[in-house]
């Protein structure tokens, strides 16, 4: 009798010593179950740091390609040369290559130039005068073989032109060139009768990618 008393005692210590045991390996495997997840969280959101970390690095770039939107001019009977490609809209923080000079569209500064009939002495960024582009505005330019009196006619009419802006740009092949979104001619001079028919199509025209956007509160020299 009490051989069998011990041996059922035994017996329950030894069971109570195998549920002990069964409870620590299940609360060991809780343990790292845990972990593993703070461990793959962790991984997530070291790997998501380094990711926009990288985006960064890669936005601090100066240069940004645009061959991305390959496309070429085609002429016109009435000389205008249009686009055809694509031309990005994206807003990027660092300067573009864009495939003509002056551009008539593509990626941009998040900030457009006013282009309030406002005038600019001195060269300004692409990127920002691309955003004009995008608002509708047609953008005056002109290098260095320009006459004087031409440049103070042409900075007289844009004044009076909402949505229009002017500056110089040293590297245009011609004296004088007119761009809109998409669009770009020459003309020979501030009494051109092709710069008015220009102005009547393109200022807000069609093309125009944001029809009524501001021209104004943007960045001005």
């Amino acid at each position: 009798m009490g051989s069998a008393k011990k041996s059922s005692a035994s017996r329950t210590a030894r069971i109570e010593e195998m549920r002990r045991a069964e409870q620590a390996r299940e609360r060991r495997n809780r343990i790292l179950t845990i972990a593993a997840g703070v461990v793959v969280v962790a991984g997530l959101v070291a790997g998501t740091v380094v990711l926009v970390q990288s985006q960064s690095d890669d936005d601090g770039g100066s240069t940004a390609a645009d061959s991305k939107n390959p496309g070429k001019f085609v002429t016109g009977k009435d000389g205008v040369r249009t686009w055809e490609g694509t031309l990005g809209r994206n807003h990027v923080a660092k300067a573009v290559n864009y495939p003509v000079t002056p551009p008539v569209g593509g990626d941009h500064n998040p900030v457009w130039m006013n282009c309030n009939g406002d005038v600019y002495g001195d060269e300004i960024n692409n990127t920002n005068a691309v955003h004009s582009l995008e608002h509708g505005a047609v953008w005056v330019t002109y290098n260095a073989d320009a006459g004087k009196a031409d440049v103070d006619a042409l900075a007289a009419k844009v004044k009076k032109t909402p949505y229009t802006l002017m500056s110089p740009v040293d590297g245009q092949k011609d004296p004088i060139m007119l761009s809109a979104w998409g669009h770009q001619r020459t003309v020979t001079g501030a009494d051109d009768p092709d710069l008015d028919a220009f102005f009547e199509k393109f200022v807000q025209g069609e093309q125009t990618p944001e029809p009524g956007a501001a021209c104004t509160n943007g960045l001005s020299k």
